[in-house]
């Protein structure tokens, strides 16, 4: 399967999107609440009207998922090839003047992600992933082809968490796995972008918040790197259902630790009873 077309076309809107949402960086930028108790502002919706737009003209016959516009139900049927956006994922970071934050664009195929774009603007860093290129990174260093570590002993995990939703169940993950090493970013695909680079390990979130558009991208990044992505009970993330939100949590890896990572958290996250 081919999808160079595709990639190219993600990749040219990620950038797009980026500079977009640039001009709004360190800016006085409005923001208001949407459901869930959720910041969003103009630049998330530029530049989602943006994506979707080109999307829309380039693969007519295609289903478009948008964080910043009505879920589509057409998407339920595993006919349909469809696109899951988020269109500044990191949206707390990219209000309080951080850099973590990303333009992020999966394509699922047979109800699992097979390409993924991430680009974050601040530095220029696009990370690709898409079937016969594997997974890519390019920045100021060039490309790079993209391999999860090799780390298998628990105590050398290096743990990547989120700076504007940590909580306390994160030092129970630590304690449980016996980790010190964490490093906070926003950005659910900056996260799985420094797993598939190598320079992390592990990422957990223990909530039900995160939905089908934060993982869609950075999932394909992951899987094409060999990292894994799961709930936290170890089941594959779902995109052909009803529910979009991932209500069993986050667990990502670089995959030889996952297993057992899956194993140690369960008393946590589903004691017996």
């Amino acid at each position: 399967m081919s999808l160079d077309r595709e990639l190219g076309i993600a990749a040219e809107l990620a950038r797009r999107a980026g500079t977009l949402i640039l001009r709004y960086f360190g800016t006085d930028v409005a923001v208001d609440t949407k459901a869930g108790n959720e910041p969003v502002t103009r630049a998330d919706r530029e530049a989602s009207e943006l994506i979707v737009t080109a999307l829309r003209a380039g693969f007519p016959d295609d289903i478009i998922i948008s964080e910043e516009a009505p879920d589509d139900p057409r998407r339920l049927d595993p006919a349909h090839r469809v696109w899951f956006i988020d269109p500044l994922d990191g949206t707390r970071d990219f209000i309080r003047g951080r850099h973590g934050f990303s333009v992020m664009i999966g394509l699922v195929i047979g109800g699992r992600p097979q390409l993924g774009v991430v680009y974050q603007p601040q530095g220029d860093r696009m990370y690709t992933a898409a079937p016969g290129r594997g997974a890519l990174l390019v920045d100021e260093r060039g490309e790079r082809a993209l391999h999860c570590s090799e780390i298998a002993d628990l105590a050398q995990i290096r743990l990547v968490a989120s700076r504007s939703h940590r909580t306390p169940e994160i030092d129970r993950v630590k304690a449980a796995l016996g980790i010190e090493d964490e490093m906070n970013i926003g950005s659910v695909g900056l996260k799985l972008g420094l797993i598939a680079l190598g320079e992390r390990d592990l990422y957990v979130n223990p909530s039900s918040r995160s939905s089908a558009w934060d993982t869609c991208a950075p999932e394909a990044l992951l899987a094409h790197a060999g990292g894994r992505i799961t709930d936290l009970a170890g089941a594959p993330l779902r995109y052909d259902t009803s529910e979009l939100k991932n209500l069993r949590g986050l667990l990502a890896s670089n995959g030889r630790i996952h297993d057992e990572v899956v194993r140690r958290l369960a008393p946590l996250f589903f004691p017996p009873a």
